[in-house]
Formats: structure tokens, sequence, C-alpha cells
């Protein structure tokens, strides 16, 4: 077996020129509707999910990601699908949702098709005990049913008095507070305030209204709401200006309203002409996710996350701009002496993660020349001595190289396999003086014509 064969040209010409160009930050998959929630020190990163062949709206379930050092990003699975409510249509329209942790279950607000109203989307939510599931629909249908178009992108916001409030929609806004139990509205359904003023929502303009089906003059909010609030003042973000959408934000000091237009965040998104996210503290610093169009192969219908960091401008959230090489610097670093999860990385090229719920997870669809990148990997005083790798399962066999920065002529470790091969392999590493400190990591995968193996994870010892 020829396990040094050539890179392909394209996957070569991707590792030369990304330099950090973590735009977008997940590689492995289409990632719409990013929806960052920050538990302890951790972000977690709850998705839609575009299937890769998508020629319109194509979108079965929803991911998440988890970072510590928002540079590294891990896959923890495909947790929930349209499958798992009965009252959904399954295998499609699983379209922007949210989810947030309270008295320690998480409750993942979701919008999909209600087969008892073909075309309408219903909003709905499911629960587990841990963000990674397994998640279920505790009451077997919607917790808010369509009465007509509109009932997507759901945003759940809980006070700081604890009242939970639910926002919704498209070409229309309506609100509801939530039931302590996270499952049942304590309230009415209303139509968010001043949707028709342009002090509130932003210059009117002439738009498609879907219910009716005709143009209309209508203000700056399309749909996509993301609620929060800073101090004394609530803060709702979103999709902005009919298509293509760019991103802008009204304000309140009362989560009722009367709300005020502040202006635009965000231009309309590179390659796509929907845009959706929202913000984020976490350690003292802000960041605005969103996605657009720039992956490979990617468009308007196959979009994936990206995230820009801010600053506030006092009160005001600043106007943010498009950027392509990523956060700077992260908020921590990564540690290669403990167990790192293979489908870890802050950028890659050919490479796929599994579509399973649970707590296992690898990365597959592995083929020469394809490669993953890490970015702040601390070894610390002294180089590492020693490699393990664990595989899922081997396939064709091939190799996995490691490489301090960027591609040499001499990897810091190599470990190679074939069929019938172990999945766990150790390897002993000749010391490496510049394995010394912080680094990026480089993690290169050689081979033959065929897939090669899915890898489970790897660590360093000293």
């Amino acid at each position: 077996m020829n396990l040094r064969l050539p890179i392909s040209v394209v996957a070569a010409a991707a590792l030369m020129q990304s330099a950090f160009a973590t735009d977008p930050i997940i590689g492995t998959s289409f990632t719409p509707d990013p929806a960052p929630y920050v538990h302890g020190d951790t972000l977690y990163l709850f998705t839609g999910h575009d299937e890769d062949d998508a020629q319109y709206f194509k979108m079965k379930d929803w991911q998440l990601f988890t970072s510590a050092d928002m540079l590294n990003w891990t896959y923890r699975g495909t947790p929930l699908s349209t499958e798992a409510f009965s009252w959904a249509k399954h295998g499609d329209n699983a379209w922007a949702a949210q989810a947030v942790e309270r008295n320690g279950k998480w409750y993942w607000y979701i919008c999909a098709e209600d087969k008892s109203k073909p075309g309408l989307h219903s909003i709905g939510v499911a629960v587990a005990p841990t963000p990674t599931g397994p998640y279920t629909d505790p009451i077997g249908k919607p917790l808010v049913s369509a009465t007509g178009l509109g009932f997507i992108d759901p945003s759940v916001f809980i006070d700081n008095d604890g009242q939970a409030w639910l926002f919704w929609g498209n070409n229309n806004m309506w609100y509801a507070p939530l039931a302590d139990d996270m499952i049942s509205l304590a309230g009415e359904v209303r139509q968010v305030p001043g949707l028709d003023d342009p002090e509130a929502f932003g210059p009117k303009r002439l738009k498609r209204d879907y219910a009716t089906n005709t143009d209309m003059m209508k203000t700056n909010y399309e749909e996509g709401p993301w609620v929060f609030r800073r101090g004394d003042i609530y803060y709702l973000v979103y999709a902005a200006g009919g298509v293509p959408e760019h991103m802008a934000y009204s304000y309140s000091r009362n989560i009722n309203g009367p709300w005020i237009y502040g202006g635009r965040i965000i231009d309309e998104s590179p390659n796509s002409f929907t845009i959706h996210g929202g913000s984020v503290e976490l350690k003292g610093r802000n960041f605005m996710f969103y996605h657009n169009g720039r992956a490979i192969n990617g468009g308007g219908f196959r979009r994936a996350t990206t995230v820009e960091e801010f600053e506030w401008d006092g009160e005001r959230i600043p106007f943010i701009p498009h950027t392509t090489g990523g956060l700077k610097k992260g908020i921590a670093t990564l540690s290669p002496y403990s167990r790192v999860e293979a489908e870890t990385m802050a950028e890659s090229y050919g490479l796929k993660t599994d579509r399973r719920a649970g707590d296992d997870h690898y990365i597959t669809s592995v083929h020469n020349g394809d490669w993953l990148r890490l970015r702040d990997v601390d070894f610390g005083d002294s180089a590492p001595s020693r490699l393990s790798v664990d595989f899922s399962a081997i396939k064709d066999g091939g190799s996995v190289e490691f490489y301090l920065d960027r591609p040499g002529n001499r990897p810091m470790a190599r470990v190679s396999v074939s069929p019938g091969s172990p999945l766990h392999v150790e390897t002993e590493l000749k010391a490496i003086d510049a394995a010394r400190g912080v680094h990026d990591l480089l993690i290169l995968f050689r081979g033959g014509d065929g897939e090669l193996f899915d890898v489970d994870c790897w660590q360093m010892y000293r």
C-alpha cells in the first residue's frame, strides 16, 4: 500500500491558502441558523443542517457543537430531528431553532411543518437531561400551533426575574410568556407592537406579504428574532430588509415595548440571500453569530455558521463588518495531553462527521489529502514523547500525520494502519524542540484512492 501518494491539487491549495481562514467555523456540514448559548465556560452552538445536495431548503435535523476556546469546535452530534415530533412532517422542514438550559433540563424550541396544516410551520419544544440528549417531545403537539404563515424562527429568552419569553415570526412577529415548566404558555399570544412603525423597526419598503401574496409597504423587520437583555435594555436582533436580508436591531426598556429602531448591524450575507443568528457574551468578550454561503459548495440553500467579535458602543450594537479570517485570538488554549475528539477542529477539508445522537462521535469520509487544523494547542514547557490515535473503523487504511503549524518535510508524528490493524494505535515520538509552547496543529490524512478510516480521538503524552 502506498501511504505517501501526493495529496490532491485541490486539497493542497485549500491547505496552503487557509492560514486561519476559519470562515465558516464548521467545515464538516452546512450549519445555518446558529443559536449560541453560554453555559459555564462552554459555548454551545445549536444549528440547523442544510443537506449537501440541497437545491432548495432541505433540512431534516438539527446539530450541536461546543467550544471552550472559541477557536476549535467539537461536533456533539445530531441530537434532534423532525422524527421526534409526532405532529411534524418527517424528513424535511427542520428550520431555525434555539435552545436554553433551565433547572437542569435543556429545552430546544423548533419550528417544523405541521402535518395537520400542510404548508404551515408550527412551534414545538423538545426536552433533554443534557445538551446532547436524548430529546423527547413532552407534550406531543405544537407548543404554538400555526394560525397562518410565518410561525417560524422561535427565540427563547429568560429575563432577570425568571420569566421566560418566546418570540417568533416571519413577515410578522409574535410573542408570549412561557410557564415555569417551559413547555406551556403562561399567557396569550400577542403581536409585537410597532411592526408597522418606522420608528420601531426601520424604514418602510415594498415587500411581499406572503399571507396575502401581495406587495405592500412594510418596515425593515423580516424574520429570525433574537432576544436578549443587557443592563436595563432589551435587544431584538433580526433579519431585515427583505431579500437579500441584512441584520438589524431594535431596543426597548420593556419586554412589551415600545421598540425603537437601532439600525443595521451586518450587511447582506455573502453568497446567501438569508441571514440568521444572534449574539452572546463569554468571558467578557462579545460575539455575533450568523450564517453565510462561503463554505465550499455553499450557497443560499447550503449555508454555514460564522462568527464575528465586536465591542459595544455604549448601549448600542455597533455595525459589524464581514471578515474572512475568523477570530484572531481565542479565550483559552487546547491541551494535547487530554483526550481530543477527532471531530474537534478549527477548520478542515473533505471530512465529514457521523450523523448520530448521543455522545460517541467520529470523523468519517476520510480520503487522501483531507486535513484538519487546530488552533492554539498548548504543548507546555516540554515536548510530547508519545501519541495514541483511536479509530472507529479501518477501511482501506492509510496514515495520520501531525505537523506543527503548517505542513513541512517532516511530520512530528505519523500513525499508519491497514485493514486488520487494531483500532487503538500508539507510537513513540522523536524529540522535537519546537513542540513547546502554543502552536497550531495540522492533521493530514494520506492513503490510496478509497475511504481510509473513521477516527475517534487522539492524545499526546509527555
